[in-house]
């Protein structure tokens, strides 16, 4: 199969791969479109995120067609159309034709949307349920998001809205972004623009100069400071960067913060496949009902260096202006 990996070097190549074969409790799947998502080219500069390398392929996520499947395998056969979030749990990462991922990991694909979307849905989808599930809040809880044009961003907005949280103020970094936000049900005086400098004055007057009950992190860096500020006492603060500063902690603490680190990667390391199962599920379901919208996507290109390079490039510099990236690797 061809593949682009990743050298020693740091550089991509596309290289022809042997093409892998399912065990007893795997599929193969010929992959149609592949997300693209930061920790992709966080991977290659970041040395914390290095470590969660597995394969010499990058890519966590993907739609496509089961051509073969392990003898212990009951719940697909070939020809499925499928998706998955296969993290590092793949033969190989995404960026290639195939790949075998555990059956308990990989959900039909809803009617409802195309395999380009749902290429976009399972890490962004997956990172954005557990951040709702895990703060437990209330519709009447005061909810500020730092980054929420992201591909985080829009599908845990998506899913606030669904299920009737109206007390939000979220953070955008352009018009673009701003008018994404504004398509998925937001008014324009629950987002600021964050460059237009003012943030804590500004989210503050907006919430009636009251600190929130919650503060959903998904920049972190220089504004992880003023994130953690607006944040009440004994608040809850949910990371999903781990970009959290010396001083950003130091608020934190200070305000008897619990801090929820956001991670996929744990379930995956412990092989806890009933978490990507059941949580791309459920967002099938409301997909399927129509409860929430498909993520908006911008096709990058097919399974090419310079694809790669581009899709990088965009969500290095934050320009994706709330679209998923997502890849063609083989045509149906």
């Amino acid at each position: 199969m061809k593949a682009i990996v990743l050298d020693q070097n740091g550089e991509f190549r596309l290289e022809e791969l042997i093409t892998p074969q399912p065990s007893e409790n795997q599929v193969q799947v010929k992959i149609v479109a592949a997300g693209f998502n930061p920790i992709d080219y966080q991977m290659t500069e970041n040395e914390m995120e290095r470590k969660l390398l597995h394969s010499k392929v990058l890519g966590r996520e993907f739609s496509g067609i089961v051509t073969a499947i392990g003898k212990n395998v009951r719940d697909f056969k070939i020809g499925d159309a499928v998706f998955c979030g296969s993290g590092s749990m793949g033969s190989n990462g995404t960026y290639a034709e195939f790949i075998c991922v555990p059956a308990e990991i990989v959900v039909h694909l809803p009617k409802t949307v195309s395999f380009e979307q749902a290429a976009a849905i399972p890490s962004a989808g997956l990172t954005a349920l557990q951040c709702l599930n895990r703060m437990n809040a209330q519709t009447t809880d005061f909810i500020f998001v730092v980054g929420a044009a992201g591909g985080v961003g829009t599908m845990f907005i998506k899913l606030l809205l669904a299920k009737g949280y109206q007390n939000l103020i979220v953070t955008a970094g352009n018009e673009n972004s701003i008018k994404a936000l504004l398509a998925i049900g937001l008014s324009r005086k629950q987002i600021i623009n964050y460059k237009e400098g003012f943030v804590y004055e500004t989210v503050l007057a907006l919430n009636n100069n009251e600190p929130f009950d919650f503060v959903i992190d998904l920049v972190g860096n220089d504004i992880a400071v003023t994130a953690a500020r607006l944040l009440k006492t004994n608040g809850i603060y949910a990371d999903v960067t781990n970009f959290l500063t010396t001083e950003s902690r130091e608020v934190l603490f200070n305000k008897g913060a619990t801090i929820l680190n956001i991670s996929n990667y744990a379930y995956g390391l412990e092989k806890r496949y009933n978490y990507y199962k059941n949580g791309l599920e459920q967002l099938a379901s409301l997909l399927e009902q129509q409860l929430i919208a498909p993520p908006n996507i911008e096709v990058m290109g097919n399974l090419e260096v310079a694809t790669v390079l581009k899709a990088h490039a965009v969500l290095r510099e934050n320009r994706t202006n709330g679209k998923k990236l997502i890849m063609q690797i083989n045509s149906l």
